[in-house]
């Protein structure tokens, strides 16, 4: 049977929309400074024209493309099998190298998050590249293929317009979507679509979520090894109905306001309002339970710069020297973060709520004396410098 001289209906769609995201990445690489949503989007991208790539090579590998055009010279052959070789090689390396240029970012620490959805983990056992030079020869390299991949999409037209508008049967109607150019004999129909995009979506699940598994068990371990049960030296006299209370904490990020708080805390509550001298508090957050309106916010919190509850995977606040105000109370707050320790005045008020109790304060806290995001943003240049916290605890009294 005589092969068609089109590509396959996949073929031809993998190509035009790998074709338009190069080019939309190549626009993004020249305009996404100090623009993070850009920035975000350009490693989305990215990774998106890697999982296409892996699916576009098996689609070739199972379905062979149509033979050039039989009165192409031997030299032109030659050419075009260079350009396309070059192509699903850059189109491999250049999203690798954008990934270990993040992955090795020694003073940026910004995670990954594919379309603001899904956590893309950093590349493994790249710690020894995370330095100013070989973060900049990674950098170098990659800004350097982008160039390279130009050149190739130069020649690549080119050689397509030529052999269109030369005597030569032309090339361009091969991959052509639409009608354009019907096939001159029939093929028979393709096949492994599944296994061409069941590759890359397997590989897609493999980094996206089996490594968040393993680190997260790893890290619930370590947790409990690393912070045994201790007595708080605190006779609690009440229970805290945590349903109905919160932690809760707010700033500003590039001047847009963004809100969170912690789901995972425990607190030691002995107050007595008639005893305030010998009224004490403690409470315990667990770090790893920050989390935000926003997947990158709550994704950078869980970061080495920020909370890192792989490290620190609890915080602690400890309340003393109640007193009377006519407001309301007021105590002197100490919080314990990453071996940091700050104190601080927690002004709060009490309601009573039947036979409950309901206490709610609030306090201001700077960033820079918590070693809160000092690398990538010591000037507060992006994240407010000061972080509002805001505490609701219903609690009714023991009995």
């Amino acid at each position: 049977m005589t092969q068609s001289s089109r590509y396959s209906a996949v073929a031809i769609a993998l190509h035009w929309v790998i074709a338009l995201a190069i080019g939309f990445m190549i626009w993004l690489g020249w305009n996404m400074d100090g623009n993070e949503a850009r920035y975000q989007l350009h490693k989305s991208v990215g990774i998106t024209i890697l999982l296409l790539t892996v699916a576009r090579i098996v689609w070739r590998l199972i379905n062979r493309p149509p033979p050039l055009p039989a009165g192409m010279p031997a030299y032109e052959r030659a050419a075009s099998h260079f350009v396309h070789i070059a192509f699903y090689t850059l189109l491999i390396v250049m999203p690798l190298s954008g990934w270990l240029l993040v992955s090795t970012s020694y003073d940026f620490d910004v995670p990954t998050v594919l379309y603001g959805q899904v956590s893309w983990p950093d590349l493994p056992g790249v710690g020894p590249l995370s330095n100013e030079t070989g973060h900049g020869i990674i950098e170098f390299v990659h800004s350097k293929l982008a160039w390279v991949m130009i050149g190739l999409v130069a020649l690549h037209v080119a050689g397509a317009i030529k052999h269109e508008v030369s005597s030569e049967e032309g090339v361009l109607k091969r991959m052509l979507p639409g009608l354009f150019g019907k096939a001159d004999a029939p093929s028979p129909p393709p096949s492994g679509f599944f296994i061409a995009f069941g590759a890359a979506i397997a590989l897609f699940l493999l980094i996206a979520f089996v490594p968040p598994l393993f680190s997260g068990s790893s890290q619930a371990s370590s947790s409990a090894q690393d912070s045994p049960a201790q007595s708080s030296g605190i006779e609690p006299n009440w229970n805290v109905d945590y349903d109905a209370s919160s932690i809760q904490f707010s700033g500003t990020h590039e001047n847009a306001r963004f809100e969170g708080g912690f789901s995972d805390w425990t607190a030691d509550i002995q107050f007595d309002k008639d005893a305030l001298d010998t009224s004490a508090v403690k409470v315990t957050v667990r770090t790893a339970s920050a989390s935000t309106g926003k997947k990158l916010y709550t994704d950078s919190l869980k970061s080495g710069e920020w909370l890192n509850p792989s490290d620190y995977p609890e915080a602690v606040v400890s309340l003393t020297d109640f007193k009377a105000t006519a407001n309301g109370y007021t105590a002197e707050a100490t919080l314990t973060l990453k071996e940091n320790s700050v104190s601080f005045p927690f002004n709060f008020t009490l309601t009573e709520e039947g036979d409950q109790t309901r206490m709610t304060g609030e306090a201001q806290l700077e960033r820079k004396p918590l070693d809160l995001g000092q690398k990538s943003d010591p000037g507060a240049d992006w994240v407010s410098e000061t972080i509002d916290i805001n505490v609701d605890v219903l609690a009714s009294p023991r009995t």
